[in-house]
């Protein structure tokens, strides 16, 4: 063997090491273009297909509940136009006349006309914007005496269910305050009444608008 053969065998060897650490370790991680492009679709595919499932799943509100909301809102809209500090409270007087099967307007009525919706609520008997007891009863809060309001309107308080049990609106408001003492209080209240709204709020309106 000539010198420029053995020189030749000799670069041989040395350039192999050169060209196995040129290539990359893992040679079976190495994934085609395709792949990669079909995984990352695959999952957007995925994703958009949770969040169709998930809308699928979430309930439609009920009709009730919808008209719940509708009761409160008209509530709350009353109060705001005046300024009445009871505003935020329609749904707790809304949930509360749904509860104990009352006209929904009667007790932020009673209210208006009472305290002009918590405006001059009672001074020395805490959250009481009703009147009730005179003046002499108070509440730990606004809802907790929305609570017993309407518990004892609604007939549910044995001590004075022979008052309010089986009354119709007019006669409750008699027995809340006799006209012997405030002359056509029971109309004022009721006047109060239609103007936060008609008893039967349009349903349908209500669908509709969402």
């Amino acid at each position: 063997m000539n010198k420029k053969n053995i020189l030749r065998f000799v670069n041989s060897f040395l350039l192999l090491p050169v060209f196995a650490m040129s290539v990359p370790a893992d040679v079976n991680n190495i994934k085609p273009q395709t792949e990669t492009s079909a995984v990352a679709l695959s999952q957007k595919i995925n994703i958009a297909t949770d969040s169709l499932v998930a809308l699928a799943n979430k309930k439609a509100p009920e009709p009730k509940d919808i008209l719940l909301e509708e009761q409160a809102n008209a509530i709350d809209a009353y109060f705001k136009k005046y300024d009445m500090p009871l505003e935020g409270t329609g749904m707790k007087m809304a949930l509360e006349a749904r509860d104990r099967e009352l006209d929904w307007r009667l007790i932020p009525a009673i209210a208006v006309r009472e305290s002009t919706g918590g405006k001059h609520a009672c001074k020395k008997a805490t959250f009481n914007p009703f009147g009730w007891g005179s003046c002499k009863i108070g509440f730990d809060s606004y809802e907790h005496a929305i609570e017993i309001l309407a518990k004892n309107l609604a007939g549910d308080n044995p001590k004075t269910s022979h008052y309010y049990s089986g009354k119709t609106i007019k006669e409750i408001l008699q027995k809340y305050n006799p006209p012997s003492i405030v002359p056509r209080y029971a109309e004022q209240v009721m006047a109060i009444m239609d103007a936060i709204g008609p008893l039967e709020v349009n349903l349908d309106l209500a669908v509709n608008t969402r």
